[in-house]
């Protein structure tokens, strides 16, 4: 409730005529208390609350960032944007396409894309306009691009960002030769990030071994590795496509998610596309049905920072095994 009315009062310190330092100090303000209640909303039980409320607050965050185009903001506008696309707009494409509804699946295609781009674009203001036209030259050009992002220098999330948002374009465009001609640029942008990653905390480190990293700090390391996973499983071998990498990764993401009373990993949408991304690619019917059913039988509550992408979980697991005869027959 404080933080509410502290919000209340800061939006009306930015009215006025013209923005002024007091509005750039409503912004700025604004920014630290959305930073600051990120977590009410990663806490939340609730997906259809959660789907309801979040186009809402972007939007809202977003009039904030054209009053004052701040870095805080802007952050909160990638992550928030790529994280809406994940969890909320591709589970509309998702049952639309299990449902064979081909025009809403078009529609809710086109709408994820567009969410990532958002993402893309935001993450990309932290780089310069050169960093953008390489990025967007030719694959080799890009990729040298990429690889001169050092540690230390602020850019590794929003680099890992820009991976995300152009994977999640990719896979809704997986039609279109331009679109697929970025495979290899997404694969160079997530695993630079996990290079980064590593030099930071070590090779092989996993949520046991790791005590200056909380949650959210957790989920950026993990991250990557879901996305590389899904990038694997995008397309078939001959187009760069490896399951066996790709199980690798979401693993990966697993262990790096535990702690010592949960060893086997508390982000459950690792396990989730695990079992739905390798398990069809490879017919795996076990593989598909075991891992599932674990996630199922695991409570969303198992990590409390990150309920709502736990609950995310549970929803896609319960549509996969509804549908597991549709992607492996009877």
């Amino acid at each position: 409730m404080r933080n509410f009315v502290c919000l209340l009062a800061v939006v009306c310190g930015g009215c006025g005529d013209g923005i002024g330092f007091t509005g750039h100090l409503a912004a700025g303000t604004t920014a630290g208390i959305l930073a600051a209640a990120q977590p009410s909303l990663q806490q939340e039980s609730d997906y259809e609350l959660a789907s309801r409320a979040i186009p809402g607050a972007l939007k809202t965050i977003e009039g904030f960032y054209v009053a004052d185009a701040s870095e805080p903001l802007r952050e909160i506008l990638a992550e928030g944007y790529c994280q809406y696309a994940n969890a909320f707009v591709e589970d509309e494409w998702e049952q639309a396409k299990l449902d064979h509804r081909r025009a809403d699946e078009a529609y809710h295609g086109k709408r994820a894309s567009n969410m990532y781009t958002r993402c893309l674009n935001y993450a990309l203001a932290k780089f310069d306009a050169a960093f953008a036209k390489d990025l967007y030259g030719a694959t080799e050009v890009a990729i040298a691009r990429v690889n001169t992002v050092k540690r230390g220098t602020g850019k590794r999330t929003p680099l890992m960002w820009i991976g995300v948002g152009l994977g999640g374009v990719l896979n809704h465009n997986l039609d279109r030769s331009d679109a697929v001609a970025y495979l290899g640029v997404v694969k160079a942008i997530l695993e630079h990030v996990v290079a980064i990653d590593a030099a930071d905390y070590g090779p092989g480190f996993d949520g046991p071994k790791r005590k200056d990293c909380d949650a959210p700090c957790t989920v950026r390391l993990a991250l990557p590795h879901i996305a590389l996973g899904m990038v694997y499983t995008a397309t078939g071998p001959q187009f760069g496509g490896d399951p066996k990498r790709a199980e690798s990764e979401f693993r990966t993401a697993l262990k790096i998610t535990s702690d010592a009373k949960h060893p086997d990993g508390r982000m459950l949408l690792a396990r989730v596309l695990l079992a739905y991304r390798v398990g069809v690619i490879t017919n795996d019917r076990n593989l598909f049905h075991a891992e599932l059913v674990k996630v199922l039988q695991t409570d969303p509550a198992i990590w409390p920072e990150e309920r709502l992408a736990n609950e995310v979980a549970h929803r896609k697991a319960r549509r996969y095994l509804a549908h597991e005869k549709d992607f492996f027959g009877k």
